[in-house]
C-alpha cells in the first residue's frame, strides 16, 4: 500500500504538470491559507533530491512567482475592503495601530509574518486595507516570496538528500525541520511579547476621610 502511494506521488512529481501545480498551491495559499503550499514544495524538494525529478531551481522559482501573485491578490482584496474595515467600531484603532507599525517597519513586517501561521494572509490584507504604497509592497513581498521559496525547497532537499533511497523519511524528516522552526519562531516572539509587556500598576490605596 505505502510503495503504492509512494509510486503515484512519484509519478505526479515526474510530471511537467507539477510546476503549475506548484505554483497554484502557492497562489492560492496568499489568501486561502488552510491549502498545502509549503508541504508541496517541501515534497517537491524531497523528489528533486532523492530522484531527480522534479527540477528544484523550478520548484523554487515557481513557487516564489505564485507566492507573489497570491500576495497582491490578498492585498487587492485588502485594497477593496479599506473603507468598510476602517470604519467598524471594534477595527479602527487596530488598523490606526497597523498603519504605524507598518509605516515604521513595514519591510520587515512583510518578510517575517511569511514564517508565522497565518502571518503572511493577515499581513498582505493589512498591508492592502491600510493603503501600504503599491511598489513598496511589492519590492518587499518579492523577497518575502523568493525566501519562502528557497526556504521550503531546501528543507524538502535536505530531507531527500539525506534519505535518498527512501523519500517518505526524507519527507518526515523536512516536515519535521519545518515545523522545529516554526515552534522556534512562536516561542521566541511569545518571550519577547512577555518581555515587552508593562507589568501592571499597583492599584492605590483607597482614600479614607478623616473622622
Amino acid at each position: 500500500m505505502t510503495q503504492a502511494i509512494l509510486d503515484v506521488v512519484q509519478q505526479v512529481m515526474s510530471s511537467p504538470w507539477i510546476y503549475l501545480a506548484l505554483f497554484a498551491l502557492a497562489m492560492l495559499d496568499g489568501f486561502f491559507p488552510i491549502v498545502p503550499a509549503e508541504t508541496s514544495v517541501i515534497t517537491a524538494g524531497v523528489f528533486a533530491a532523492s530522484t531527480g525529478a522534479p527540477d528544484v531551481a523550478l520548484v523554487i522559482v515557481v513557487a516564489a512567482l505564485g507566492a507573489f501573485a497570491g500576495d497582491h491578490i490578498s492585498y487587492a482584496i485588502g485594497r477593496s475592503t479599506n473603507n468598510r474595515l476602517r470604519n467598524g467600531r471594534r477595527s479602527a484603532k487596530a488598523f490606526a495601530w497597523a498603519e504605524q507599525a507598518l509605516a515604521e517597519r513595514g519591510g520587515l513586517v512583510l518578510v517575517v509574518a511569511r514564517y508565522i501561521p497565518g502571518g503572511r494572509t493577515a499581513c498582505t490584507l493589512t498591508m492592502g486595507a491600510v493603503a501600504y504604497p503599491r511598489r513598496s509592497f511589492a519590492f518587499f513581498d518579492g523577497i518575502a516570496a523568493s525566501s519562502w521559496a528557497v526556504y521550503s525547497a531546501l528543507i524538502g532537499y535536505v530531507g531527500g538528500a539525506a534519505f535518498e533511497h527512501d523519500p517518505i523519511k526524507g519527507l518526515l524528516l523536512g516536515l519535521g525541520i519545518a515545523v522545529t522552526i516554526t515552534v522556534i519562531v512562536e516561542v521566541v516572539r511569545y518571550v519577547r511579547r512577555r518581555r515587552t509587556v508593562p507589568p501592571p500598576a499597583p492599584e492605590a490605596e483607597p482614600a479614607y476621610a478623616a473622622d
